[in-house]
């Protein structure tokens, strides 16, 4: 190189010839992994090393070229200040493209590791969340630290007066803290997931979009969307529509019929009721119970099952159709509140001397 720099004489011409250089071998360097390393990965069963690939293939040609501009930046004539504080943004610059990366490998990494999950693997589905955010902390707590190391910014004192920070920024953040932990316990213990349909403790329901650091959002049945705090979520009570070994869901239809109703052919009205009615399931099959004897009829339940959580509300509308036809056709009454009055004896200034009266109404 010396050798060159003598004959080419000028300096500055010598810096600008090596960072086209340099460009020219990043434009060489992507050309032999594109027809050797990706070739390769393109024969393998996976997608995984593709993707890998892909992702990694710009940092490693803005390697070459940043090695080459740092080249040139030593070569030229300036004090060893500004030679110190060229290297220091080339390497900061280096660190931040492969921390992008980083991110991007570490999240294809556990996505692909929780697809292939067994029961007892510590990375599953539900728990892939928590550790694509400690992955992602890991790898930007690296990125500050060689960051801070690249600039020679001595981190004794920073990792000093940590403690007093972290106190002062736990109190000041404490509810951002609190909606953090309760994210990674969400996640961790897993009282639903993505796409659940879930109810908290003031009758909210909706669908689970996305669980994330600080808060979980729901997409409720009138298309909009809630966002949750993490904390509040953590204090409530859960019922998850979607939980259990499957994410059929039963639903259940009350009506009442008259007393002196026939029993057996309010059944049979019931039993017919779901055929025709798309969204329900055949198997479990439909099925009538004689709840109670009510205040002002014969209290029934005709309960199906659904195997969306979203159809509920369609399917219970149509149910309520379908019966209050039926019935007017069977000639079933569907009775409402009634209260019979019975007047025992009227005042004596009232009734003026006359026989007893009841009345009833």
């Amino acid at each position: 190189m010396e050798q060159v720099r003598q004959l080419i004489g000028n300096v500055y011409a010598f810096a600008v010839l090596t960072v086209i250089a340099s460009i020219l071998g990043a434009y060489l360097v992507a050309f032999i992994i594109e027809k050797t390393v990706g070739v390769a990965v393109r024969k393998t069963e996976t997608d995984l090393d593709d993707k890998i690939i892909e992702h990694i293939h710009q940092p490693i040609v803005l390697s070459v070229a940043l090695w080459g501009t740092t080249f040139a930046w030593l070569s030229l004539p300036v004090s060893e200040r500004m030679h110190g504080y060229g290297m220091a943004l080339f390497k900061t610059i280096a660190i931040i493209v492969w921390s992008r990366a980083g991110l991007k490998v570490v999240s294809l990494v556990l996505q692909a590791l929780s697809a292939k999950s067994r029961a007892k693997d510590i990375i599953q589905p539900r728990t892939l969340p928590v550790f694509d955010m400690i992955g992602k902390l890991l790898v930007v707590g690296f990125a500050v630290y060689f960051c801070f190391l690249a600039w020679h910014i001595d981190l004794t004192a920073w990792l000093a007066s940590a403690g007093i920070v972290g106190i002062a920024v736990g109190f000041a953040a404490k509810d951002t803290l609190a909606n953090f932990f309760s994210g990674i316990f969400i996640v961790a213990d897993a009282p639903y997931k993505i796409g659940d349909f879930i109810v908290l403790d003031g009758g909210m329901r909706g669908r689970v979009t996305s669980i994330g650091i600080r808060s979980t959002r729901l997409l409720t049945r009138d298309d909009i969307e809630i966002t949750v705090p993490n904390a509040v979520i953590g204090a409530s009570m859960i019922i998850n529509e979607a939980g259990g070994p499957s994410t059929a869901q039963r639903v259940g239809v009350t009506v009442d019929a008259a007393y002196g109703s026939d029993i057996d052919a309010v059944h049979d009205v019931l039993g017919k009721v779901p055929t025709g009615v798309p969204h329900i399931m055949k198997s479990p099959q439909p099925v009538v119970r004689f709840e109670a004897f009510g205040a002002s009829g014969l209290t029934h339940t005709l309960y199906v099952w659904v195997m969306d959580g979203e159809q509920r509300e369609l399917v219970t509308h149509l149910l309520h159709t379908k019966i209050y036809k039926a019935f007017a056709e069977a000639d079933i009454e569907i009775p409402y509140s009634k209260h019979d009055v019975y007047i025992k004896e009227l005042p004596r200034a009232e009734r003026g001397g006359a026989p007893d009266l009841r009345a009833t109404g």
